[in-house]
C-alpha cells in the first residue's frame, strides 16, 4: 500500500476586481493617497507646474507644491485574497475634467479627499457623483499645520446627504487610506442591495 502526502492547498480563487476612483480639488492629495496603498508602483501622469498655469492653477495653501497630475493615477491593493481594488485617482484641475467621465466608467464608488483650508474645491467633485449616482465617501486628509474641525462640522459645510459616510483620514498612512477604501465599498454594497445600483456613465 502506497502512502503519498495530501495536497492541502487551497483552490485558485479568481478574486472580484473592483474599480474606485479617487476625487478632490487640486493638491489635495490623491497621488500620494494612492501611492500610501498601493501594492504595485503606481502609474503617476505627474508634470512640473509651469509659470503659464499659475493664472488658472489657484496655489493658495498648497504654496509648496510643484507637480500636478495631467490625466491620472493608477495602483491596486489586495483587500482579500478574493477582492482587489483598482484605484484611479482624477486629476484636480477644471481644465481635465473632460477624463473624469472616462475614469468614471465602471466605477463602484468613489472617494472625495478633502482638505479644510481649501473646502470648497470639494464641492465639484461631490456634485459630480451625486448626480451621476455614483456611491462616494468623503475622507478629510489631515494636513500637518490645517485647522482640526469635528466631523459634523465639516458635514454640514459639504452639506452632505445623511448616508455620505464622512472620514478623517492621513493620506500618507497605509492603513488609514485601507479604511477609508473599505468604508467605501461598504457603502456602495449597501446602496446596490437597496436597489440603488451606481450609473457610472
Amino acid at each position: 500500500m502506497a502512502f503519498g502526502r495530501s495536497s492541502h492547498k487551497k483552490p485558485f480563487v479568481e478574486p472580484v476586481t473592483l474599480k474606485i476612483l479617487v476625487a478632490g480639488g487640486f493638491g489635495v492629495g490623491k497621488t500620494t493617497l494612492v501611492g500610501a496603498v498601493s501594492e504595485i508602483r503606481p502609474l503617476r501622469t505627474e508634470e512640473v507646474l509651469s509659470e503659464a498655469g499659475r493664472p488658472v492653477d489657484d496655489l493658495h495653501g498648497v504654496e509648496n507644491k510643484s507637480t500636478t497630475t495631467v490625466a491620472m493615477d493608477f495602483g491596486r491593493i489586495t483587500l482579500r485574497e478574493d477582492l482587489v481594488l483598482y484605484l484611479f485617482g482624477t486629476p484636480g484641475q477644471d481644465r481635465f475634467w473632460f477624463l473624469w467621465d472616462e475614469l468614471a466608467q465602471g466605477a463602484l464608488g468613489a472617494v472625495v479627499l478633502a482638505d479644510t483650508r481649501r473646502l470648497e474645491d470639494s464641492f465639484a467633485a461631490i456634485d459630480y457623483f451625486e448626480r451621476r449616482g455614483i456611491p462616494f465617501t468623503v475622507a478629510v486628509n489631515c494636513f500637518e499645520g490645517a485647522s482640526r474641525f469635528p466631523a459634523e462640522s465639516v458635514r454640514g459645510a459639504l452639506d452632505l446627504d445623511p448616508e455620505v459616510e464622512l472620514l478623517m483620514c492621513d493620506a500618507r498612512d497605509r492603513e488609514s487610506v485601507k479604511n477609508v477604501l473599505v468604508a467605501v465599498v461598504e457603502h456602495a454594497l449597501v446602496l446596490a442591495d437597496h436597489g440603488a445600483t451606481p450609473v457610472a456613465t
